[in-house]
C-alpha cells in the first residue's frame, strides 16, 4: 500500500505485494483434505464439449478456434483462471502448493487444474535469477496441455517483481513528467523484450489510472500523472512498446482507481464520479489503450454508485464491465479481474459467488482466487446449471485463446536469459534515468 500525503510519498509493506497480488501472503483457505473435481480428474462421462463459435464457411479455423472446438466444459472453465504457484523450480515442492491445490509442485498444479495462466511473484519464491526464471517458465509451459500465459506485475518503479534481475527503468510518474510518450514506449519495449527473454508472455501494465487524488494510498507514482490529457498518450505509447516486444499488455484498473483514498487491498473504495466526470477524468487513458490494441484490461475493486447504483464493486458490475467497457468503449479483448483475494471484492459475497459474478459481469479471466478449488467448482456448477450460458463461456475462452495465439504461445517454447540487461537496454535506461532525474 502506498500512502500519499500532500507533502510526499511513502511506501509501506502492503504495496510490495502489488495491485494484482492481493493478500497473497495470508494463510491459504483451501484445505488439502477437501475433495476437488479438477479438470484432469473429471469422469469420462462428463458432458461433451459445447458448441463453439464457428468460422465462416470460406475461412479456415484459427488455432484458437480449433482449440476451443475440442474442449470440454471442464477445460473451458479451467482457462478462465490465473493461478499463483509456489517455488523456484517447476518441480519444487512447497507446502503452500499442497495447502492450496492438494499437490506439491508448480508442474502438478498446472497438470491438475489446467489454468489459462500463471502469475509470478517474488513472495511466492518464483524469482531468484534470470536462468531460474527461464527454467521455471519453460517447465510450466511444457506441463500445460493448452498454451499457458505466464504473467507478472512489472510496472517498473515501486512495483517491480523482477528487480534487480532486469534492467532498472524509471517508474511511470517519472516517465510521465518528461512529457514525451516516446519515453513510455521505449521503457515498455525494453521491459517487454526482457520479459519475453525469460519466457513471460504478459505484463500487468501499464497503469491507466489518472491519479487525481493526492491522498491516493495505492496508485500514486504508479500512474503517469494527474492530467488525463497527458496520461492517455503515455498509456497508448506503453501499449505500443509492449507490442513491439511481442508481449501482451494489460491496462489497469478499469473504470479508474485514481480518485480514491482507500486501498482496495484492504477495503472497498467508493468513487462518486458522474458519468460526465468519468468520461472526462477516467476514461481517456482506457480509450487510448483500446485504440492502440491493448490485449487485456484489468478491473478495479471500486464502487462507482453513479455509474452503477447496486453497490457492487466494478469487478462484479455488468453495467460497468459490459455496459461501459464492452458496449460504450467497444473493447473486445480479454477482461481480467484484479486479484480476487483482495478485500475490496470479498466484502459482500463469498469467494465462490465472487468468481461466478465476475464472469456474469463481463470478466474473462479470474486472477488469484483465494480458494481456487471452490472458485473453480462454483463456475463449473454455474455453467452446468445454465446460470453462465455455454455461449457466454465460449466468448471468454475464445478471447483468451486468441490472445495466446496473437502473442505466439502456440509456437515453440524458447527463452534467452542472456538478452537481459543487454548493452542496448542499459543505454536506453541510462538515458531515461537521466531525463527523469530521479532514477526511480
Amino acid at each position: 500500500m502506498l500512502k500519499l500525503g500532500r507533502g510526499g510519498i511513502g511506501l509501506v509493506a502492503l504495496l510490495m505485494t502489488g495491485c494484482s497480488a492481493g493478500l497473497g501472503a495470508t494463510a491459504p483457505s483451501a484445505r488439502p483434505s477437501e475433495t476437488v473435481t479438477s479438470p484432469a480428474s473429471m469422469p469420462a462421462s462428463s458432458p461433451p464439449p459445447s458448441p463453439s463459435p464457428s468460422p465462416s464457411a470460406t475461412a479456415p479455423r484459427t488455432r484458437a478456434e480449433e482449440t476451443l472446438a475440442g474442449m470440454s466444459d471442464e477445460d473451458k472453465v479451467a482457462q478462465l483462471f490465473v493461478a499463483v504457484v509456489y517455488g523456484t523450480g517447476a518441480d519444487s515442492s512447497r507446502k503452500e502448493n499442497r495447502a492450496r491445490y492438494g499437490v506439491d509442485t508448480p508442474v502438478e498444479v498446472v497438470k491438475k487444474y489446467r489454468p489459462g495462466g500463471v502469475i509470478l511473484f517474488n513472495w511466492a519464491d518464483n524469482i531468484s535469477s534470470v536462468s531460474q526464471v527461464a527454467a521455471l517458465t519453460t517447465g510450466l509451459r511444457k506441463a500445460s496441455a493448452t498454451p499457458l500465459v505466464i504473467g507478472v506485475d512489472q510496472e517498473n518503479g515501486i512495483v517491480s517483481r523482477l528487480s534487480p534481475l532486469i534492467t532498472k527503468l524509471p517508474g511511470s510518474l517519472a516517465i510521465g513528467r518528461t512529457g514525451d510518450p516516446g519515453n513510455a514506449r521505449d521503457s515498455a519495449r525494453v521491459t517487454g523484450e526482457e520479459l519475453k527473454a525469460l519466457g513471460i508472455s504478459l505484463d500487468y501494465a501499464p497503469v491507466a489510472d489518472v491519479n487525481i487524488n493526492p491522498r491516493n494510498p495505492v496508485i500514486g507514482p504508479r500512474a503517469y500523472g494527474s492530467d488525463p490529457r497527458k496520461v492517455a498518450p503515455m498509456v497508448g505509447a506503453a501499449v505500443d512498446g509492449f507490442h513491439d516486444a511481442g508481449v501482451a499488455s494489460v491496462a489497469k484498473h478499469f473504470p479508474g482507481h485514481g480518485d480514491t483514498s482507500v486501498d482496495s487491498h484492504t477495503g472497498l473504495p467508493v468513487i462518486k464520479h458522474t458519468l460526465a466526470q468519468w468520461e472526462k477524468l477516467d476514461a481517456p487513458p482506457f480509450r487510448e489503450a483500446i485504440k492502440h490494441g491493448v490485449d487485456a484490461i484489468m478491473t478495479a475493486h471500486v464502487v462507482m454508485p453513479k455509474l452503477d447504483p447496486s453497490g457492487d464493486p466494478s469487478t462484479l458490475s455488468p453495467k460497468i464491465l459490459t455496459g461501459l467497457l464492452r458496449d460504450k468503449l467497444g473493447f473486445d479483448g480479454v477482461v481480467t479481474t484484479d486479484a480476487l483475494d483482495m478485500a475490496g471484492v470479498r466484502k459482500k459475497y463469498g469467494d465462490a459467488e465472487v468468481a461466478v459474478r465476475s464472469i456474469l459481469a463481463g470478466a474473462d479471466m479470474l486472477l488469484m482466487p483465494p480458494d481456487y478449488p471452490t472458485a473453480y467448482e462454483a463456475v463449473l456448477k454455474a455453467v452446468r446449471s445454465g446460470r453462465i450460458t455455454r455461449d457466454r463461456l465460449d466468448q471468454s475462452v475464445l478471447r483468451i485463446l486468441r490472445l495466446k495465439e496473437k502473442r505466439g504461445l502456440y509456437g515453440p517454447i524458447t527463452t534467452d536469459p542472456g538478452a537481459v540487461k543487454s548493452a542496448q537496454h542499459l543505454k536506453i535506461a541510462k538515458r531515461l534515468l537521466a531525463e527523469t532525474g530521479s532514477g526511480a
